[in-house]
């Protein structure tokens, strides 16, 4: 059992929490909660840390899974008060696990009749993760985001995700209209959410290969990606409102094309 903040695992876990670039030098980031821990394809796992309760609460299951895990990860109890050290939430669960990065998608992640979400900027964290459970929901094909964007791999995104980040595939690109334009050359129509465009956001027929773009909280998309897109559209707006939340569109947005999809 570790009972020791100073101890060197430890100390990498709050590496790890803390900071993007010491998760991308090291390719692994943390995961921390049961539900989550469960959703985490098994492969991908590296190390599994519990708390003296959550192992007493949980013990003939963890023990199984301890078993099975030897020779493919590290699994280690740590005392309650290095747990909640290294947790990441006000009132920590118990577990926390060290997972690799998932791989870059291949060439059929541009493939189909599928519909994608493209994101620009996007900073919220919460937003980030938002988008990619109700992507999941929804039935899209996968995430296409700019290297602005939140850190997809930051505490409370892996949160907010509910596991979505694990069965939802995504791009980071340094080259968002490179990959905007190689969608459309394989068919997709790709569409603007703006607050300037003309054509309300149910008109248009997502029967076919799509993909919606949604930009930075404060300041929308940039005009070279309005430009780029085939379409620009709007969600109408009453009372004062001027815009929704970069998730709440993009759910709008993604939930309209399953609901035409769901008709063919």
């Amino acid at each position: 059992m570790i009972s020791s903040t100073g101890n060197a695992k430890i100390r990498n876990l709050v590496q790890l929490k803390r900071s993007a670039k010491a998760r991308k030098k090291a390719g692994f980031f943390t995961a921390e909660g049961y539900r989550l821990f469960r959703e985490i394809p098994k492969e991908q796992i590296r190390e599994v840390y519990v708390s003296v309760s959550f192992w007493q609460e949980h013990k003939s299951e963890l023990e199984c899974l301890k078993e099975a895990a030897k020779g493919r990860c590290f699994f280690e109890t740590v005392s309650d008060e290095v747990f909640s050290y290294v947790s990441d939430t006000q009132t920590p669960q118990g577990i926390l696990s060290v997972v690799q990065m998932l791989p870059r998608p291949d060439d059929s992640f541009f493939s189909g009749n599928g519909v994608w979400l493209i994101l620009e900027n996007l900073q919220d964290p919460g937003n980030l993760g938002t988008l990619f459970r109700t992507g999941e929901g929804a039935g899209i094909a996968g995430v296409i985001m700019d290297s602005r964007c939140a850190d997809v791999y930051a505490p409370k995104v892996i949160r907010s995700t509910m596991g979505s980040i694990f069965r939802v595939p995504f791009l980071i690109t340094s080259d968002l209209p490179g990959e905007i334009r190689h969608l459309q050359k394989s068919g997709v129509k790709v569409y603007a959410a703006a607050g300037g465009a003309d054509v309300c956001y149910d008109e248009p027929d997502y029967r076919q290969a799509c993909a919606f773009m949604i930009g930075n909280e404060g300041n929308g998309l940039s005009k070279e990606l309005i430009g780029l897109a085939d379409q620009g559209i709007f969600i109408p707006m009453s009372g004062k409102l001027e815009s929704l939340n970069a998730s709440v569109a993009g759910s709008v947005l993604m939930y309209e094309a399953g609901r035409q999809r769901r008709r063919i």
